[in-house]
Parts: C-alpha cells; structure tokens; sequence
C-alpha cells in the first residue's frame, strides 16, 4: 500500500492518545521519535512529542471543500470532494449554500486574486499569503443571483483551470469592466 497518510495522535474529543492503550500506534510513534523530537511542537513539550501541530477534524475530512495552499503566487483552488484532511498551510472553504465548483470560478478569477492582493502580505519571489483572514475578505455574490449560464461557464472555467474564462464572468457578476494582468 503505497501513499502518503496522516497518523494522527489525536482523539475524538481532541485529547491526545494514551499510546499505552494503542501499542502499535506507540511502536509506530518510538521508531520515529527522533524525528518527530526534532520539530518546534515538540521541543517545546517534550512530554507529548508525538503530538502534531493541529487536532484533525474528522467531519471536515469527508466533507467536500475548496482547498487553498497557503502560500501561491496566485489563487489557485482545488476541489476536494471528501476524503482528505486539510493541514496547517492548506486552508479549506466548504459551504452549504454554494456550489463548490461555481464558488472555485470565482476564487480562480483575477477579481478573487485582486481581493488578496489588496489585503496580504506579499513574500519573496512574488509570492501571496492566502491566509484565513485575507480569504474572509473576498466579497463574493449571492450564489442565488447568479445565473445558470454564467454559473455553468463558472464551473467549466473551474474544472479547466480557465483563469481568463473565470476572471470574464466574474468581472459581470461584480459589474466590473476588467482586472488589468
């Protein structure tokens, strides 16, 4: 079984694991302990060395969302349709009310780039913080006023990855006549 997974120390309720009752889990965590001793989290509680960073929230991992790394030079979502647990540097959008694909063409769009632009921090290289608080700023329509054509188009720019197709339709949502490149 090949890939790459999350092992994580964390219960149900958010408290960490007693490795004396899963003692694979305490194999498993002691042929790494050099490594996982070696990171910020733990050095600064050696007593709970194996523990990661963030609690893993098992109801947003089968959850369908929006997944937007953290550091890009540009707005780039990618649709999760349930089965991967976001981590520290990858923030994720889920909502109830929107199409997810519909919503990606809009973050996808230069208007969304311009929302972020105007907001974060700029990194070397060029490089963009696509943090919480500057994805929270992005005003975007009601998902109800936008039309099936254009929410079509939307979703078509989103699956092709179609920045200029997305960045048209959305400057008509906002009644904008461009984003200059």
């Amino acid at each position: 079984m090949g890939g790459t997974y999350l092992v994580n120390p964390w219960e149900r309720d958010g408290s960490l694991v007693d490795l004396e009752r899963y003692p694979l889990l305490r194999r498993y965590f002691e042929k790494n302990e050099k490594a996982l001793s070696e990171r910020h989290v733990a050095k600064k509680n050696p007593y709970r060395w194996h523990k990661t960073i963030d609690k893993v929230d098992h109801e947003i991992t089968v959850k369908p969302k929006l997944l937007i790394p953290d550091i890009k030079g540009y707005a780039h979502p990618v649709l999760d349709e349930g089965g991967f647990h976001p981590h520290h540097n990858l923030y994720h959008v889920t909502s109830d009310g929107w199409d997810l694909k519909i919503l990606g063409g809009i973050l996808l769009s230069r208007v969304s780039q311009f929302f972020i632009e105007c907001y974060a921090v700029r990194m070397h290289n060029d490089y963009l913080r696509f943090q919480a608080q500057y994805l929270r700023r992005i005003r975007v329509p009601n998902p109800e006023s936008i039309g099936p054509d254009k929410a079509e188009g939307l979703k078509r720019a989103f699956e092709r990855r179609d920045v200029d197709g997305a960045t048209e339709i959305a400057c008509e949502l906002y009644g904008i006549e461009a984003i200059p490149d």
